[in-house]
């Protein structure tokens, strides 16, 4: 058999003896020594909604494995919401338990040497770290997503997570009454599952189907359905397959794979995230992939889906539509998609979508055919120019203006930029610079959720630009722009601007720029010193030690003598 980690660790020898006994203990028995050993890695948790239907899954995941012949061991890894530490010092821990995430299954599946793992999560970063884990250690694993929560409705209305962030700005400016307020916020989150639209967590799972590391379909199943309780058991069983016959991580995700994946999100709407995510993922699986390959992936890849936080639909609609192997079917037919990269199922992904109609049913209008797509090419845009010279990442379709010039509104954290937006003290035609918010200066990034739904919610959302090298949740939309890099803390362009200067963000030319001569630069320069650290220790001071420029993924696990 192909396995041979822990069974090996376990089996041969007198000496291995006290493994064994340790192993009764928790419920081996004789014969069970010679089954390969199935890591499940479990991410349930009362923190969120989005990881708190994850037991029942992992329950079905462990009955699944001993049916198949196998033996489960369960361990835990952590994590955080984005959605509850939204604009606080909490959130600056978001992007950081990615890497957590990552060492924490390592840690587990690693050392005690198991033989592969399912991996079950819900919220964010339980995505990307989960993977990037799988890629890093290599050994047969499968993700599976814990699903995406049911809309919520207030009078008539859909609401996502979103809706109640975008309510505050509506409701400073005096255009939402008190009782839509509560309405709002008491209706957004009905029941378990990741936030509804096409944001961050459905952004990431939904490309696990086109990356190979999860089973088609599965990504779009709202948490409480049996569906998903069903999936997850299916996903188990694929995965003791796969490791009886050996096929890892690294055969699945290569250059191609990651291609697809990316033309998923791009085909879908996806976050801006998955930049930071995929360009981590292909370091852990040593695949090059540079962040210049998104811009190269969304000339040739239309938006196919008209999904929120910009469309009309959520993920549960998409599902029902004919979910991601439709898009995907959709994206082969046209040439777009490799279809010879193997998946988890050791079938090839043409093989997998063999029964998939071409064409997308006619009763439905969430998933557009070819022929007409919501725009002729992706979303996201990697722009350029002095103030980020390694590049920096823009949602550009669906603007009414696609470029902006307006005055710098300078701020020097999230914090401070929220008291002017809702002291409305920002006007139509500023843009906002957001800055020290980066990997290290923030550290880890924040979103700036609750600005941008803020200024949406007072109707500024089309006439005021955003720039930041922090970063955006899936829910924003806009005219924003985010991980600038160099980041500001490292003295980024972005660190020299001042209040009033004049800054261009051009959608269509794929700029941003700092409108002020050289030779004034260059003396802004000389004067300016980085700030003091805000973590002296902890884990958010060895973040900052350790972390990469946004532009590389915001990892940890990197050599800057290579990158």
């Amino acid at each position: 058999m192909a396995y041979n980690r822990r069974s090996r660790l376990i089996t041969q020898g007198v000496a291995r003896s006290p493994n064994r006994a340790m192993l009764r203990a928790v419920g081996f028995r004789n014969g069970d020594f010679e089954k390969p050993i199935i890591g499940v890695a479990n991410g349930h948790s009362t923190l969120n909604p989005c990881n708190a239907g994850i037991q029942p899954l992992v329950d079905r995941v462990i009955a699944a494995i001993e049916q198949a012949g196998a033996k489960p061991q369960v361990f835990g890894f952590p994590t955080v919401t984005d959605g509850i530490g939204m604009g606080t010092e909490a959130m600056k821990y978001s992007l950081v338990s990615r890497e957590v995430i990552a060492d924490a299954i390592e840690t587990s599946v690693n050392g005690q040497a198991m033989d592969g793992a399912v991996v079950v999560g819900g919220c964010d970063k339980n995505m990307p770290g989960g993977v990037m884990a799988l890629a890093r250690m290599n050994v047969p694993g499968i993700y599976v997503y814990a699903g995406t929560i049911k809309p919520g409705v207030w009078k008539g209305q859909t609401l996502t997570i979103v809706s109640p962030f975008e309510a505050v700005g509506a409701y400073s400016a005096g255009k939402m009454s008190q009782e839509d307020f509560e309405g709002i916020e008491k209706n957004a989150c009905p029941t378990v599952g990741a936030c509804g639209g096409m944001y961050t967590a459905n952004t990431m799972s939904s490309s696990f189907e086109a990356l190979g590391m999860s089973l088609l379909g599965s990504s779009q199943m709202a948490s409480p359905d049996a569906e998903k309780a069903d999936s997850a058991a299916e996903s188990a069983r694929v995965l003791v397959e796969a490791v009886k016959r050996d096929l890892k991580p690294r055969d699945i995700i290569t250059r191609k794979s990651i291609e697809n994946a990316v033309a998923l999100v791009m085909a879908t709407g996806g976050s801006t995230n998955a930049v930071l995510h995929y360009l981590a993922i292909a370091r852990a699986a040593g695949v090059r992939w540079t962040i210049d390959d998104f811009e190269r992936v969304r000339r040739k890849v239309p938006v196919l889906c008209d999904l929120k936080p910009s469309g009309r639909y959520v993920a549960v609609d998409l599902h029902r539509a004919g979910g991601v192997p439709q898009v995907l079917k959709i994206l082969l037919h046209n040439g777009v998609l490799h279809g010879e990269c193997v998946t988890i199922t050791g079938r090839t992904l043409a093989e997998e979508l063999k029964n998939v109609p071409a064409e997308p049913r006619a009763d439905q209008d969430v998933i557009r055919p070819w022929s007409k797509p919501m725009y002729r090419q992706g979303h996201l845009a990697i722009l350029k120019g002095n103030l980020a010279t390694e590049g920096c990442v823009a949602k550009i379709t669906g603007l009414k203006n696609p470029s902006i010039t307006g005055p710098a509104r300078v701020f020097d954290s999230e914090s401070a930029c929220m008291k002017a937006i809702m002291a409305k003290k920002i006007r139509p035609g500023d843009v906002i610079v957001i800055r020290y918010e980066g990997p290290k200066g923030g550290p880890g990034m924040q979103e700036m959720l609750a600005p941008t739904s803020a200024l949406i919610g007072q109707g500024l959302g089309e006439s005021v630009g955003l720039l930041t090298d922090g970063r955006f949740s899936g829910g924003t939309w806009g005219m924003v722009v985010g991980h600038i890099a160099p980041e500001a803390y490292v003295g980024g362009l972005i660190a020299l601007v001042r209040e009033g200067d004049s800054v261009t963000i051009d959608a269509k030319k794929r700029l941003v720029q700092l409108n002020v001569a050289a030779r004034e630069i260059a003396a802004r320069r000389r004067k300016w010193r980085a700030p003091k650290p805000r973590y002296t220790r902890g884990l958010l001071a060895k973040y900052m030690k350790l972390v990469s420029t946004a532009s590389q993924g915001a990892v940890t696990d990197w050599d800057p003598a290579r990158s």
